[in-house]
């Protein structure tokens, strides 16, 4: 990879890693619901008019649109506005890469292999000491509702990626575009946003949400709408169109450390010792689900060097 294309990858992660600290911004200022909803209002257009329509029928768009879009961020929204610390969120958000492996296996049978089982079984261990460090002192304790917010949230990004697979596949003979694929399935979660928040949330805290809205929350709205979401998944779309899926990928595993360090410095967030070591499990356990034969072949290729 190009040093070019090397740093428009670290751009990406750090846009994405930034944006569990701007959510945090948005849902002190509006209710979570309605954040989403003007999210997916200013993704939605004028992206519509300027992207073609994917090539995919409308019940694929429709599950997709709720799934990865409405569902993932309901509940991450509504799991950082309970108190869920934000650069711990980027981090047991990643459950979803596990979250993927299992319903591939059940939905679409992939075989799942020796290094999955363990990299999950890793993960689970970090996810109960995470738990456990959530009551030993730190001042940025985790909530039980945003833990289990925020592994839905995992668990509808899994449900959306195992709907954009199927998607693909049914695509070949007129690819569907990734950029035209999330300007229009915009537009599917907006009304269940705008329905969750009147009803959860009430008109009048919808009112004082959109009286109240200040530079800084619109702000951190156009981050979520088009940073995070066109520039993000723009550059990374083209990346994966340039290189081997196998280039690309292992930058995301750099979102939660963009995640967890601008949370602590814009947000003064800080996690203890336990919670730190449970942090650490879930990323090894990624990393082995993810990597583990890539590293064994390249480490077989060093020693075979080395003699």
């Amino acid at each position: 990879m190009s040093l070019r294309d090397t740093l428009l990858a670290l751009c990406v992660v750090i846009i994405w890693g930034v944006n569990f600290v701007v959510i945090k911004v948005g849902v002190h200022s509006l209710p979570p619901l309605l954040l989403g909803a003007l999210r997916f209002l200013l993704v939605a257009f004028p992206a519509i008019f300027i992207f073609k329509r994917p090539n995919i029928a409308f019940k694929g768009l429709l599950i997709y649109g709720l799934t990865i879009s409405f569902a993932q961020f309901a509940f991450l929204f509504c799991a950082i506005n309970v108190g869920m610390p934000a650069g711990i969120a980027s981090v047991v958000l990643q459950s979803q890469a596990f979250f993927t492996l299992l319903l591939g296996t059940l939905i679409l049978h992939e075989p799942l292999q020796k290094n999955h089982f363990i990299g999950m079984l890793i993960a689970i261990i970090g996810l109960v000491i995470l738990a456990k460090g959530a009551t030993s002192g730190s001042p940025h304790d985790i909530p039980l509702l945003g833990m289990i917010f925020t592994l839905v949230a995992g668990l509808s990004w899994a449900c959306g990626n195992i709907v954009n697979r199927a998607i693909m596949q049914k695509s070949d003979k007129e690819p569907c575009s990734m950029m035209s694929l999330i300007s229009w399935g915009a537009l599917i979660p907006i009304i269940p946003f705008m329905l969750s928040s009147w009803l959860f949330e009430g008109p009048e805290a919808i009112k004082q949400g959109l009286i109240s809205l200040d530079g800084q929350t619109f702000g951190a709205i156009i981050y979520l709408a088009y940073l995070a979401t066109f520039v993000g998944y723009g550059l990374w779309g083209t990346l994966l169109g340039r290189y081997e899926t196998w280039k690309v990928a292992p930058f995301a595993l750099l979102v939660p450390l963009f995640g967890l360090s601008s949370s602590a410095i814009l947000l003064n967030e800080t996690i203890n010792l336990i919670q730190f070591t449970g942090l650490g499990c879930i990323m090894l356990g990624l990393i082995v689900t993810l990597f583990a034969p890539r590293l064994r072949q390249a480490w077989r290729e060093w020693k075979q060097n080395k003699k």
